[in-house]
């Protein structure tokens, strides 16, 4: 055996622990500390089940950091702008929400609505970056890097404005504090950096950036709605929660159904790429108007349900559907172009597949941690409330889509539209559900 052999077989034998490096064990001293420190100081502000959460998230933290290390900056830089937020809210020892339009960094960064209006701003900056860099000619796409460093920054100014909201829950009293993960606002917050997080996982690890246009695009589409929602309902305003909902299951189940809806959407617009790329060299037009129109209802589906909406903001609403036609239409006539610039089918389906395979088994995990949190909340684990209902129409259809895949082999076309219209469907269950139907989850209404 030569050297060369005798090295590579060294290193892959190399065990997990050996191959960490001195930043990953001071990353993980720090999340100890940290995790012990609040153990210790809020300790007894906690049930035993919140507490087991908190411990349960020290080595969750470490794992993550040492899984995936973009992320151990991530948290850190997290960590530090939210501790500097609550500092400036408590300047004489005793925090004042109306600290927020007097202090410099909170007014315009670090108070929960600046950093979120930061985000959604940057968000939209990173769709027209990919784009820009999407459509150029160059090779390198300089373009796409700026917006994938953008990217980055929108998800740190959206946890950093979820920390500190969390915080400033708090300040209202001790009674009206809760994890920000209660209404549409800040769920749509969670939606968004959720998504983008893991499509720059996968960007990583496929080491392209050119679906990050389609992906941005789902992002973009949300963070319209979230400032539609923002200025007509004045959602940014934290509120108490409603008495359901006052149980540490919620800290459980609603961020693990989020990974479900992003992983489900980044699988989507993954899927969208595929069909563009395939129908390149397309020219009859009535190959490409499902595509088109499909395209126009997932930007458009928030409000298509109910009249209500467009008379609640009518103009708003119509130059959303106006800029959605433009983009989708866009899309498909420079789809030539685009589809020069994008990885291969074979990346494409296997990006579809794992996003798809992880969104379904945190979705199973949600759906049965939302049974076991009904069962204490309302007296039994399934009642067919509509949100239940379509819950399980969603995971019968990606279990499906998963079983065919796994079973029967699909690939290509048939795979690549039923993940399109499989977002519809999400969406409606997200959405529409507890916006359009009654029940017992109809917490929001537009």
């Amino acid at each position: 055996m030569n050297t060369a052999t005798l090295a590579k077989t060294v290193t892959l034998n190399e065990g997990f622990l050996a191959r960490r490096n001195w930043f990953d064990w001071l990353f993980a001293a720090l999340v100890v500390a940290g995790g012990l420190f609040a153990f210790t100081r809020y300790g007894s502000f906690m049930d035993v089940y919140e507490k087991a959460i908190l411990l349960g998230c020290i080595p969750a933290a470490i794992w993550m950091g040492w899984f995936w290390r973009p992320l151990r900056v991530l948290m850190l830089v997290v960590t530090g702008f939210s501790l500097l937020a609550i500092a400036s809210y408590q300047q004489d020892g005793a925090g004042s929400l109306a600290r927020a339009d007097t202090v410099f960094w909170l007014k315009y960064f670090l108070s929960s609505q600046s950093a979120i209006l930061w985000m959604s701003m940057l968000f939209f900056m990173s769709t027209t970056f990919y784009w820009i860099g999407m459509l150029s000619k160059s090779q390198n796409e300089p373009m796409s890097l700026i917006g994938s460093r953008m990217a980055w920054v929108a998800v740190t100014m959206a946890l950093i404005g979820t920390m500190v909201r969390w915080y400033e829950s708090y300040l209202l009293g001790p009674d009206i504090g809760h994890i920000p993960v209660s209404n549409l606002y800040e769920v749509f917050v969670l939606f968004c950096w959720m998504t983008t997080a893991f499509y720059l996982y996968f960007e990583d690890q496929y080491q392209t950036r050119s679906l990050g246009a389609f992906v941005m695009l789902v992002v973009s589409a949300a963070v319209g709605f979230l400032l539609w929602y923002t200025v007509v309902r004045e959602a940014h305003e934290i509120q108490p929660l409603v008495p359901a909902l006052k149980s540490w299951w919620m800290k459980l189940h609603v961020p693990a159904n989020f990974i479900g809806y992003g992983t489900f959407a980044l699988s989507a617009m993954v899927a969208f790429a595929y069909l563009i790329k395939q129908m390149a060299s397309e020219t009859r037009w009535y190959k490409l108007a499902p595509l088109f129109i499909l395209g126009i209802v997932l930007c458009f589906e928030p409000i298509v349900f109910r009249r209500g909406a467009l008379e609640s903001g009518a103009s708003y609403w119509f130059v959303y559907f106006g800029i959605s036609a433009l983009v989708v239409g866009g899309i498909l006539a420079l789809r030539g172009r685009i589809a020069a610039k994008l990885p291969s089918f074979e990346v494409m389906d296997d990006l579809m597949y794992k996003s798809i395979a992880v969104g379904f088994a945190f979705f199973t995990i949600a759906t049965v941690l939302g049974a076991l949190w009904a069962a204490e909340a309302w007296g039994g684990y399934w009642s067919w409330d509509p949100k239940e209902t379509w819950a399980l129409i969603v995971w019968l259809n990606y279990a499906a889509w998963l079983h065919m895949r796994l079973m029967k082999g699909l690939r290509g076309t048939i795979s690549a539209w039923w993940a399109l219209v499989g977002l519809a469907v999400t969406t409606f269950a997200f959405l529409g559900v507890n916006m359009f139907l009654s029940g017992l989850h109809s917490y929001g209404t537009l």
